[in-house]
């Protein structure tokens, strides 16, 4: 097994559910960094509530929005963002489906929402609006309360050709341009250091890291994952709660190097 980078969801799967990072994960990490392996964060969080997790990992590239913009060595690489026609159009188009549905937008990393965004996400701040506001700037990710894969579906039908959307969290609806996946941004980092698919190994939990479990030469979910996350996995792991990622590169990467 020559792992050469390791990619690491967040959220449920390498934080813990009180979104902290143990002693024993982060020396793990470190040792991996020490052997020259590239350590790739890959989660749907806007950046600015990554960085804190950035000073602790020091990661090699960061694939944010779900893949929609991709930092390598801390500096902005590459960007896919829905145009701000298309963005005002959904929002619309959503709203007259759902007229209760609670929508937020991320454009140029500030949070505009039409409800108060703590009831999903705590200590976040957003702009309150009704989107009449909007700047004239294309948006990383649009984002709408839901409550089941039917609704998803609904959406889904009324969205332009360039933007999917994919459940999240079992309770949100994210979209995304068509390009903006964790694995094409995993993909993008890659080339930069000369790394192929094959030699990686990406861990996940949630529907957004099911293409990329697939995708990497080994693909680990956590035992928290969604049952269909671990279907497409090639091992499972123990829990975000039991550093169930570290134990898994520890036994199954670092062991193997002498």
């Amino acid at each position: 097994m020559n792992i050469k980078a390791i990619v690491l969801d967040l959220d449920r799967t390498l934080l813990k559910s009180d979104k902290t990072i143990s002693d024993f994960t982060l020396s793990v990490l470190e040792r991996c960094h020490e052997q020259g392996i590239k350590i790739f964060i890959a989660s749907a969080r806007p950046i600015r509530a990554i960085w804190e997790y950035d000073k602790l990992l020091n990661p090699d590239a960061i694939i944010w929005h779900n893949g929609a913009a991709v930092y390598i060595e801390r500096e902005n690489k590459y960007k896919e963002r829905i145009s701000i026609d298309d963005t005002k159009n959904i929002l619309s188009n959503i709203a007259k489906i759902y007229p209760e549905s609670t929508l937020s937008v991320e454009i140029d990393d500030v949070l505009y929402a039409n409800f108060d965004v703590s009831v999903h996400w705590e200590n976040t701040s957003a702009k309150q609006t009704d989107f009449t506001d909007l700047p004239d700037v294309a948006s990383y990710k649009i984002i709408v309360g839901v409550s089941s894969m039917e609704q998803i579906e609904k959406i889904k039908d009324i969205l332009p050709d360039g933007v999917y959307i994919e459940m999240s969290d079992k309770k949100l609806g994210l979209m995304m341009h068509k390009d903006a996946t964790k694995l094409k941004g995993i993909k993008k980092a890659l080339d930069y250091y000369s790394i192929e698919l094959s030699d990686t190994v990406s861990f996940g939990d949630d529907y957004g890291d099911i293409e990329m479990l697939k995708a990497c030469g080994i693909g680990v979910a956590v035992e928290n994952a969604l049952p269909i996350v671990k279907e497409a996995a090639d091992y499972i792991t123990e829990t975000n709660d039991n550093d169930g990622v570290a134990k898994w590169i520890n036994v199954h990467v670092l062991a193997n190097i002498r």
